[in-house]
């Protein structure tokens, strides 16, 4: 229940529909897509092209998506995996022959073919009800017409003006002025609403095949790419199995890897061996969610790779001798000192959506482009905003996630779903890059073992472990005499400098027949219902 003492605003409560983003023109245009007779699905693919306009650091036609799909209420979940491979001829010597030790982030090594088209035009297909052009229709408009800029979308934007001014597309489109647009300045994007409507006419052929593809090839080998036609033509996304944990009579429900969404469950396995009592935001918990996450994240980069091409281990993952070993090795007293190694820089760009519809559908949405603005990197003719998600490979020799041709990288992006008694109980998500898994699991543990409300538990301080020994990014709003105390144990802190993630969650009361739903304060967005 909510404690009006504390500095967070109210969830929002409706009886029929629910969409909660994380801009308010994209939620406004899925109450919209619902009331007139579309369902969770086809709004939950109208919002996120919306987002691809008016949060164009955050999300892209040129970025992969991943959905989960809970029909009419039940929990028998549908699992979409809509990432993106690397072109047929890429090969780990590509990197050696030219003395890369990384996948560089401004470069055509790192665009993995786009999902995200192929994911909506499947998705809308199979479960959607309106024309796929009504979909895309308030985005043209935006994109057309113009947007307003919000404040999040501003800061974001400022911060990656020099990449912008690097690549001539994208100084032109994104610094008009030579600047990053002000709050409250309207931006257009003429050339991605022309591709947008060629998408909405032709559907997914419309992005894969023709002048659209032909543009993002064309000027990716010009800078030395190894995409083809080929590349876009056979691009396809597919159904896949959720994996599922339980938690204190919970299901969790996650995308399979190649994404990071086990790892959320694997942290969960471990947070359900500790008793939960007290503060949630006690030294001891917070001791034990850092460790869990420290010890899952080490496990993740050892072994979730594409599991076309690698023997991923779920099954020893999420199994109780994984959780009893590795919760076993947490200390209260003090840091663990001879932990694997495990990489996590902290990319915080992503759109997630959460929306129920009066039938109960729920979709759990997510799509990104990675970094800010991706890799900084426009098609100049479509002005599609290109991906880095090529930077998640490995060129570790021998690795189960290194590159290597036509084959998926580890993926950040986890739409999560709960179920409970047969029953679909809440599509949530927790943006930000390699923090989902550690905010998926955290969100879930306030919710569930402390009884916090929606947004009561996506407005609490949040930390993140790096790869750099015991050494954690904090949020400024952490308790000092915490703090302490953790310091004292061995953790050392530093401030974050941005905000940590960002969350959506609606969840349905069965018994009132009513929804709730919450946004991320860290971001523009709003949750509202019907």
């Amino acid at each position: 229940m909510r404690n009006f003492e504390k500095p967070t605003r109210s969830v929002a409560v409706s009886r029929h529909t629910m969409a909660a983003t994380s801009h308010p023109s994209a939620t406004l245009t899925a109450l919209e897509i619902m009331a007139a007779g579309g369902n969770a699905m086809d709004a939950a693919i109208a919002a996120c092209a919306v987002q691809c306009v008016v949060e164009p650091g955050s999300t892209g036609i040129g970025g992969d998506c991943f959905a989960l799909y809970a029909p009419r209420g039940s929990d028998e979940v549908v699992a979409y995996n809509g990432s993106g491979r690397t072109p047929a001829a890429m090969t780990p010597g590509w990197f050696g022959e030219r003395g890369f030790t990384e996948v560089p982030r401004q470069s055509p090594a790192a665009v993995t073919v786009p999902g995200a088209i192929d994911a909506w035009t499947r998705l809308h297909v199979d479960h959607g009800k309106l024309p796929f052009a009504d979909l895309l229709a308030p985005a043209i408009r935006f994109a057309e017409e113009g947007y307003a800029i919000t404040p999040r979308v501003h800061r974001d934007w400022l911060l990656e003006q020099e990449l912008l001014a690097a690549d001539p597309a994208a100084a032109r489109i994104f610094l008009p002025a030579g600047r990053a647009p002000t709050i409250g300045e309207v931006h257009r994007q003429p050339e991605l609403a022309e591709t947008l409507k060629r998408i909405a006419a032709k559907g997914r052929s419309g992005f894969y095949e023709g002048p659209v593809a032909e543009d993002m090839v064309s000027y990716l080998r010009s800078l030395g790419g190894l995409h083809t036609m080929e590349d876009f033509a056979n691009a396809s996304g597919e159904y896949v199995t959720p994996v599922v944990t339980d938690f204190r009579g919970y299901r969790i429900h996650e995308c399979p890897p190649n994404g990071q969404g086990i790892i959320a469950l694997l942290i969960l396995n471990i947070l359900s061996r500790f008793e939960a009592k007290g503060d949630p935001q006690s030294p001891d918990r917070l001791h034990i969610e850092i460790e869990a996450t420290r010890l899952a994240y080490a496990a993740r980069d050892a072994w979730i790779a594409d599991p076309d091409t690698s023997d991923v281990p779920v099954d020893e993952l999420l199994s109780d001798a994984m959780a009893d070993r590795l919760a076993g090795m947490i200390d209260l007293r003090q840091a663990l000192t001879d932990l694997p190694p495990f990489e996590m820089p902290l990319h915080r760009d992503t759109v997630y959506i959460s929306v129920v519809d009066r039938d109960r559908n729920a979709v759990s949405f997510i799509n990104s482009i990675f970094d800010c603005f991706g890799a900084g990197l426009v098609a100049p003719l479509s002005g599609i905003v290109l991906h880095n998600r090529g930077q998640s490979f490995s060129l570790k020799p021998g690795h189960p996630n290194e590159i290597g041709p036509s084959k998926r990288p580890l993926h950040t992006i986890i739409p999560g779903m709960v179920t409970r008694d047969g029953r679909t109980e809440m599509p949530f998500g927790v943006m930000g890059g390699y923090y989902q898994a550690l905010g998926h699991a955290n969100l879930i543990s306030k919710i569930v073992d402390y009884g916090m409300d929606l947004q009561e538990a996506i407005d609490l301080p949040r930390m993140m472990p790096t790869s750099e020994g015991t050494r954690v990014e904090v949020e400024h709003t952490l308790a000092d005499s915490t703090r302490a105390e953790l310091e004292r144990r061995g953790f050392t802190f530093t401030p974050s400098p941005d905000p940590i993630g960002g969350a959506q969650a609606i969840r349905i009361d069965w018994e009132n027949g009513t929804l709730t739903g919450a946004s991320e304060s860290r971001k523009d967005g709003i949750a509202l219902g019907m």
